[in-house]
C-alpha cells in the first residue's frame, strides 16, 4: 500500500499509458479501476497492467485485482460504493459506520432533548449523504425510515414504552412530525439533487 502521494507519483506513467491505448481509467492513490466494455477487452488491460507493473517493480493486490461484471450480483467495492447490477450503493462497511454513528446519537436513554438530538444527527447525516448521494434511491428511503423509528424509540422510552418505535408509533408521530422538527431527509435530499441535476 503507498501513500497517496508516492502513488501518484509512481503511478502517473500508467495514467498516461492508459490514456493513449483509450482505456478510461478511474483512479484514487493506488486504488483504480479500469472500465470495459467486453471481457475480451478486460482479459488484454490486465495483460498490460500486469506486465507494466512488472516492469515498475510493482505488484498487483493478488485479492483485489479480478475481471469483475457489473451489470451482475456480486459486483466490487470502490471508494467507498458497491457496484453491482447496473447500481451503486454505498458499501456494507459504509453503511455500517453511518448506523454506527447514529446509534451513538441516538441511544434512548440519553438525556437530550429531541431538538438536539436531530441538530446533531443532521451534522452526520448531511456529510454522509453530500458523498453518498449518487446511490441507488432505496439506499435512502431505507435508511430514513431507520432513522426515524430509532427517534421513535426514544420517545417511547420518555413516555414509560420499551421496545422499538413501530405499530401505533407512526401514528403518535409520523414521519411529518419528524419533518416539523427538522429531521434532515435523505430520500428527500437525493430527489432534489437528481431534480437539478436535469436542469
Amino acid at each position: 500500500m503507498l501513500s497517496p502521494l508516492l502513488s501518484n507519483i509512481y503511478l502517473d506513467p500508467l495514467d498516461h499509458q492508459m490514456a493513449e491505448a483509450g482505456w478510461k481509467m478511474v483512479r484514487y492513490a493506488d486504488d483504480f479501476v479500469v472500465l470495459c466494455r467486453s471481457q475480451a477487452e478486460a482479459a488484454r488491460v490486465l495483460q498490460q497492467l500486469q506486465q507494466w507493473t512488472r516492469q515498475a517493480g510493482l505488484r498487483l493486490h493478488p485479492e483485489k485485482t479480478r475481471i469483475v461484471d457489473a451489470t451482475q450480483p456480486g459486483g466490487f467495492d470502490f471508494l467507498g460504493y458497491h457496484f453491482a447490477q447496473g447500481q451503486k450503493r454505498p458499501r456494507a462497511k459504509s453503511l455500517g459506520k453511518l448506523k454506527d454513528a447514529v446509534r451513538g446519537k441516538t441511544r434512548r436513554a440519553n438525556g437530550h432533548s429531541l431538538s438536539s438530538i436531530i441538530l446533531d444527527l443532521n451534522r452526520t447525516l448531511r456529510g454522509w449523504f453530500a458523498y453518498f448521494q449518487h446511490s441507488h434511491r432505496y439506499t435512502f428511503t431505507t435508511l430514513d425510515g431507520w432513522i426515524r423509528m430509532r427517534l421513535r424509540s426514544t420517545l417511547r422510552l420518555r413516555y414509560g414504552r420499551r421496545g422499538r418505535g413501530r405499530g401505533r408509533d407512526h401514528n403518535r408521530w409520523p414521519n411529518a412530525f419528524f419533518a416539523t422538527q427538522g429531521l434532515f431527509s435523505l430520500a428527500e435530499a437525493h430527489a432534489a439533487a437528481r431534480q437539478s441535476s436535469r436542469r
